[in-house]
């Protein structure tokens, strides 16, 4: 789901770090690496920076002229308002690539060549950085589209697997997820085996590193019902106040609400919970947390409490 849009105002490159950027007609992104032939690819972190012409719109000029690029931002924005961005978040620039928000100012350690020609420099104040992950070319013009938090959905079920029975909770997980602004990058389904459970975790968190993985199915007391053992297994770290706000909140319309052993954890930057089987109480039990999970994976990338 789109959240915030813009424009590309202009893309810039240089050879050299902490000089101007000269304007170039379109650019090309390489995943995990930056922009082809500017001198801040392959450094992590600072891949990509951008700067909008509201912020150069600030700088105290008297009477230089400047222009995009004069502050060493490779990608000058309008419209956008960058300021409303954190730590994590995705932007879609163009047709397909994809950068995701990696340090947001910096600190200025010297005095480089835009700071002595003027005296002041906005970057460090108002410039965000980035990493790229997905590859694409960008060109002056092109859409700016802020995605939301990334998300994908695990349905645990040996008739759903099995092609025997419709995944309906998964369908009203995703439902939900898209109308609180998640972007569901995948959703899929295996059987009540714990190997396949864990394996498919991994893969949403370490592959496709998505922000928030949601189960459904296999939380129970059942002979088959692992779901909440995969989990623990590919965590690093638990989470069990969502999965005792769930509990708590499933109480209230229903005792058998205290035999779920659905639980919540930590992979790398993945946050993983268990939802109840039936559509019924996947629905509210995720309605149960919602509202917290923004805040959440923003902790997990590093912002403040």
């Amino acid at each position: 789901m789109v959240l915030t849009k813009g424009t590309i105002k202009a893309v810039s490159i240089s050879t050299k770090r902490g000089t101007k950027k000269s304007n170039v007609p379109q650019a090309e992104l390489r995943a995990d690496f930056g922009i082809i032939g500017d001198s801040h690819a392959g450094r992590p972190l600072r891949q990509v920076s951008m700067l909008a012409v509201e912020s150069i719109a600030k700088m105290p000029t008297s009477g230089t002229a400047v222009s995009p690029g004069d502050f060493a931002e490779n990608i000058t924005t309008e419209g956008l308002d960058l300021s409303k961005l954190r730590l994590g978040s995705r932007i879609k620039l163009g047709e397909s690539a994809e950068i995701e928000i990696t340090q947001m100012g910096k600190k200025c350690h010297g005095r480089c060549e835009i700071f002595r020609q003027m005296g002041d420099c906005i970057m460090p104040r108002e410039g965000i950085f980035a990493e790229v992950r997905k590859s694409g070319v960008i060109k002056t013009g092109d859409a700016i589209e802020v995605i939301g938090d990334r998300a994908a959905i695990l349905t645990v079920s040996d008739s759903c697997a099995a092609g025997q029975r419709k995944d309906e909770s998964g369908a009203v997980v995703e439902s939900i997820l898209v109308g609180n602004g998640f972007e569901v990058c995948a959703r899929e389904i295996v059987p009540d085996e714990h190997a396949e459970i864990a394996e498919m975790l991994k893969r949403f968190a370490d592959e496709t590193r998505v922000d928030l993985v949601l189960t459904t199915g296999g939380t129970g007391l059942g002979p088959r019902d692992v779901t909440p053992e995969a989990t623990q297994a590919v965590c690093e770290r638990m989470a069990p106040g969502l999965s005792e706000l769930i509990r708590a909140e499933g109480l209230k319309k229903t005792r058998n609400a205290i035999l779920s052993r659905g639980t919540a954890g930590v992979r790398k930057n993945t946050l993983i919970i268990n939802l109840p089987g039936s559509a019924k109480g996947a629905k509210e039990s995720l309605e149960a947390i919602v509202d917290v999970l923004p805040h959440a994976i923003e902790m997990l990338r590093g912002a403040g409490h």
